[in-house]
């Protein structure tokens, strides 16, 4: 079709491409019933992945459909990666692309497959179209329309900060049946959060509570994020110590908070405290937040502390990423060097 045809040229992912254009070919007609596809006997993911995408680019809606269909009867779930060749050069194709979810089998395959497409448009910007789609998915009545197929839509719309239009669409969707779950709130929240408006996060979980939401590790995370943004890293680290007396288990990402914001306002003893607090539980986690350090000290150039830092991984047999590794090389032959021309 000729809104696809600039997109057949573009570079493959993977090395089975080649393959995967191939195969979407129809067999000769002599067949009856002819498969157009070649399907391993233990299929992946991926490997639909790269025959939907080859089809879409084609614009070949009845293949698509059937590989839709199949992919969930062997197992292999829709991804972030399988409409990809929707871009905003193939959007016209978009009715076309709804009609064929709309023939597909109901239930989860159905739901399935709209899900990612309303994804896939969130993150193209279009929360307009993703509105359409699940205006479809109510009115086609092949499968159920639930809460997480808003979190795409939600997650763009208060990124943004367009709290206003993300409230119209959970209460819209209330009216019909579909009320938030807390991951939903817990978009606005990190929203919040992250701006470090201390006042809306605090409302916002106020809200949270008269709706009868408890907290997971976003939520917690958010607000060990709101601390840290609003310049109160010994407020967040009270919430991440709470955290933890009550068996939630913190994300990554909530001890890096924690860290930058201390190494913000260069209480870079505090934030080694910290980090040593948390140590020898979680390989993983030590490796992250050693490393996190390190590079934070580097890009400050306290190349003494970082030095300590990176000695100290190497003590507990943590790994080092290549980039940092270089780095650290790069100390000790600058140490090296300083240590030669003093003692000449």
């Amino acid at each position: 079709m000729p809104f696809l045809s600039k997109l057949t040229t573009r570079a493959r992912n993977y090395k089975s491409a080649i393959a995967a254009a191939a195969v979407v070919r129809s067999l000769s007609s002599s067949y009856p019933n002819p498969d157009p596809f070649v399907i391993p006997d233990d299929p992946t993911s991926g490997h639909y992945d790269e025959l939907v995408n080859s089809v879409g680019r084609e614009g070949d809606f009845d293949a698509l459909y059937r590989l839709l269909n199949k992919r969930i009867k062997d197992g292999c779930f829709n991804t972030a990666q399988t409409f990809r060749f929707l871009d905003e050069s193939s959007l016209p194709a978009l009715d076309d692309l709804v009609r064929t979810f709309v023939r597909l089998d109901a239930g989860f395959t159905q739901k399935n497959a709209f899900d990612s497409l309303v994804s896939r448009l969130c993150r193209l910007g279009r929360v307009d179209d993703s509105l359409r789609v699940v205006e479809v998915m109510l009115s086609a009545g092949g499968c159920r329309v639930n809460a997480v197929t808003l979190h795409p839509i939600l997650n763009q719309l208060t990124r943004t900060k367009d709290f206003d239009r993300a409230w119209r669409v959970v209460e819209e969707m209330r009216g019909k049946g579909i009320p938030p779950d807390l991951t939903a709130y817990n978009y606005f929240l990190t929203a919040h959060a992250a701006s470090g408006d201390l006042s809306g996060t605090v409302k916002m979980l106020e809200r949270m509570e008269e709706e009868g939401m408890g907290a997971d590790t976003r939520t917690y995370d958010a607000m060990v994020l709101a601390a840290c943004r609003a310049g109160k890293p010994e407020g967040a680290v009270a919430v991440l110590r709470r955290m933890v007396e009550e068996g939630v288990p913190p994300l990554y990402s909530t001890h890096i908070h924690v860290i930058k914001a201390l190494l913000r306002q260069h209480r870079i003893a505090e934030a080694v405290e910290f980090v040593r607090t948390f140590a020898g539980k979680d390989e993983n986690l030590d490796s992250e937040n050693f490393g996190i350090m390190a590079n934070e000290l580097i890009k400050k150039k306290r190349f003494a502390e970082a030095k300590s830092i990176l000695e100290e991984m190497e003590r507990r047999d943590l790994r080092l990423g290549d980039q940092l590794k270089s780095c650290y090389d790069r100390i000790l032959m600058k140490e090296k060097q300083e240590s030669g021309e003093n003692t000449n």
